[in-house]
């Protein structure tokens, strides 16, 4: 197939700044270079394209909206988005990696951690010297993280912490974790945010298998048996659910960007297919039926587009509110995963092969729909933003 082809019909291309631009292409060019070439294989295999990862810090890409003075590249939002953009065009996998490690693990430690948790840990995770997952997902409580059963007890200068998380992306190669257990029970405002660090005594990791999806991810479950943490090792300024939902929020906000990435990836397969594919003595391009199809995946990328430079911009201002972000995520990721069944069709038997990698993005946007929030409760939380009333209890 032909060169990558970004679709831009509302000229978006304007409304970035010359340094936005000089990300988008820099990213794009990595892909084109280092993921595309290895994602197939990868994904057959069920890896994670660990040789990637010095090559990413070297890019910038690990907590880039972080400041300079940690080892961070300082960018604002939109360049930040256009990161994730990108790198979901390769492969959802290759973003959630990024999008843990900057958002669900160094983002907390910046925001929440204290002075000498940023010293010593950020610097690192920047360079990819120490890579972080993030610990809030258990097997009975994904929706509903206040009711989560890991518990944290106080003794002495040391807190001991007992249970499990599940879903948990970077598990297995992490060298730390940031972990969210209560210390008291069936008390959500109790939450405390812990820094479990590898090797730890009582801390085992078991990677899942037998997954349809993000096969190029490493997926891991997590489990505390009496494991003793440090009182340096929790982040002081994180109390009560609002320390995790924020970081959340952080990450939902990439994944509304690198969805976006995933169905302009579509598009442009299925658009280039179109042209030189022969049917019935013309290209199916054509063909009515396929330009119709066509023409309703750009009309929903391009609004999804639109939304996303939006937030970005609310985001660099200050004024992004999490119903906002769910707004985005949840029509970013459905027009994502219409986009990549549409695109499957117009590509036929050819649709479900790997070398068209179309189907590798259908199925990983799959598990994208429903991780860091299901649309039904973006839906509620948008539903509480309009009538004030909450309708999850």
């Amino acid at each position: 197939m032909a060169k990558y082809e970004s679709p831009d019909f509302y000229a978006i291309d304007d409304l970035l700044s010359d340094d936005e631009k000089n990300v988008r292409d820099t990213v794009r060019a990595f892909v084109d270079d280092n993921i595309m070439p290895v994602i197939t294989e990868h994904y057959e295999k069920g890896t994670f394209p660990t040789e990637l990862i010095p090559k990413l810090a070297e890019l910038g890409v690990l907590g880039a909206n972080l400041p300079e003075e940690y080892g961070c590249a300082g960018m604002n939002n939109v360049a930040y988005g256009l990161i994730n953009q990108e790198l979901e065009r390769g492969d959802s996998g290759i973003r959630s990696f990024v999008s843990v490690q900057s958002s669900l693990c160094m983002y907390p430690i910046f925001t929440f951690g204290s002075e000498e948790q940023k010293k010593k840990y950020l610097p690192a995770m920047a360079k990819g010297q120490t890579i972080a997952c993030f610990g809030l997902t258990e097997p009975d409580f994904g929706s509903n993280p206040g009711g989560m059963i890991t518990r944290a007890a106080k003794k002495g200068k040391e807190w001991i912490l007992n249970g499990s998380k599940m879903w948990i992306t970077n598990g297995n190669m992490a060298d730390i974790a940031i972990v969210w257990a209560k210390t008291k029970a069936d008390d959500p405002k109790s939450i405390r945010g812990f820094i479990v660090e590898k090797g730890m005594a009582g801390f085992d990791v078991r990677e899942q298998k037998g997954k349809g999806s993000l096969r190029a991810s490493n997926t891991s479950e997590l489990f505390f048996s009496d494991v003793k943490i440090p009182e340096a090792n929790m982040l002081p300024k994180a109390e009560g659910l609002k320390g995790p939902l924020s970081c959340l929020t952080q990450a939902r906000y990439g994944i509304s960007w690198g969805a976006l990435g995933a169905a302009m990836a579509c598009f442009d397969m299925a658009r280039q297919y179109s042209k030189s594919r022969i049917v019935f003595g013309k290209p199916l391009g054509g063909f009515q039926t396929t330009q119709h199809k066509l023409s309703h995946m750009l009309v929903e990328i391009t609004k999804g587009q639109l939304l996303a430079q939006r937030l970005g911009k609310l985001k660099d201002e200050g004024k992004m509110t999490h119903t906002q972000v769910s707004i985005a995520k949840l029509n970013n990721v459905n027009i994502a995963l219409d986009a990549a069944r549409v695109a499957r069709e117009i590509l036929g038997a050819n649709g479900i092969m790997y070398e068209y990698h179309v189907i590798r993005h259908m199925c990983n946007l799959e598990s994208v729909k429903t991780y860091e929030g299901t649309n039904d409760i973006h839906s509620l939380a948008i539903g509480e933003a309009i009538t004030g009333e909450s309708a999850f209890m």
